[in-house]
């Protein structure tokens, strides 16, 4: 679906038609992707061909030129970051030297939508004299670089979201997107991890949701924590939980956790639960045991998990606190939203 005409010289471009043709290219490029035609046979040949780059020690090379050649710097990072080495190669700086960058057991991943590119094919024929196969993603399957490829992938006919059918948009969303849905089949293939990601993803936003929670969080048991045990009066749990985190040079925690006779946790009193038994039953309270105001069997989180587990769980549950445990139940520790705060992960 291309989008509307352009409204002609000196004509009223309200805010609304404006809106309008937004819509009608988002709508454009997402059935141009939706329409991306996928041969079981020549993507699971795409795949073997990639797969082959980490069992060779070699490199996937991606190059293109233009619109399609910043299509391929983003798709060469997203590769590099799912396990799969690769960088990208200028097609006209590569006739000009850099092909010293490509071994013999690489592969090059090749970019053009009409397939007809000069700089490409010329690339490709130079790499075939020394037998590194092409992996080629076009519009026409019959063009020289579709046909010159060990495996192509087909955008298909793609009309363009410009109203003149011209400047590269739903073909390079569309080279994007099938680029994407390679890197992330040979990922699966190869059973890269949660882990395997936040290794090469150290930094920023993204690598700090995906540090250990028990990296992040402040109160640990052992070290500035004290755990409650069943039976023990409120003002004596929420006393020694304070003393022991003051002692450590912070403040007390926002919660106390409380467990049985095996140390396992049994439930979590906040400073929530304090105040409504105060209100409700007075300086009582304080004499009742921790048992009468903790949540028993409280949402928590493994002492395996990641940071962004504990953002979800703040989230969707609106929690302040959330207990970390291990494989046994027990508690190790307690995070809080100020922690996932001080991460830049939530905002404070």
């Amino acid at each position: 679906m291309a989008a509307p005409p352009p409204a002609p010289p000196g004509a009223d471009a309200t805010p609304a038609r404006s809106a309008d043709f937004a819509r009608a290219v988002l709508r454009a490029e997402a059935d141009a992707i939706a329409a991306v035609p996928v041969d079981d046979a020549v993507f699971g040949r795409a795949v073997e061909l990639v797969g082959r780059v980490t069992q060779d020690a070699g490199a996937l090379v991606v190059a293109g030129l233009g619109k399609s050649g910043l299509v391929g710097a983003k798709l060469s990072a997203t590769f590099a970051s799912t396990g799969t080495p690769s960088h990208f190669l200028h097609p006209v700086e590569a006739m000009h030297g850099d092909l010293g960058r490509v071994r013999k057991n690489d592969v090059l991943l090749a970019l053009s939508y009409s397939g007809e590119t000069e700089e490409l094919v010329a690339l490709v024929d130079v790499l075939a004299q020394d037998a590194v196969p092409t992996l080629a993603i076009v519009g026409p399957l019959n063009s020289r670089l579709g046909r010159s490829a060990a495996a192509a992938l087909s955008v298909g006919d793609v009309a363009e979201a410009c109203p003149h059918n011209l400047a590269p948009t739903a073909s390079t969303t569309a080279m994007l997107a099938l680029g994407d849905a390679l890197a992330l089949a040979v990922m699966d293939r190869r059973g890269f991890s949660a882990d395997d990601f936040a290794k090469r993803h150290p930094g920023g936003g993204l690598g700090r949701l995906l540090r250990p929670v028990t990296d992040a969080m402040r109160f640990r048991v052992g070290e500035n924590l004290t755990p409650a045990p069943l039976g023990a009066t409120v003002e004596q749990a929420f006393r020694d939980a304070g003393r022991a985190a003051e002692d450590a040079g912070l403040r007390r925690p926002g919660a106390v956790l409380v467990v049985n006779a095996q140390g396992k946790l049994a439930g979590l009193a906040t400073d929530g639960d304090l105040r409504r038994a105060l209100l409700e039953t007075g300086p009582v309270a304080w004499t009742g045991p921790i048992d009468a105001i903790m949540t028993p069997g409280p949402s928590t989180l493994s002492d395996t998990a990641l940071v962004r587990d504990a953002v979800h769980l703040v989230r969707t549950k609106r929690f302040d606190e959330a207990p970390v445990v291990d494989d046994q139940g027990k508690p190790v520790g307690l995070i809080d939203v100020q922690d996932l705060a001080a991460l830049k992960v939530i905002a404070g």
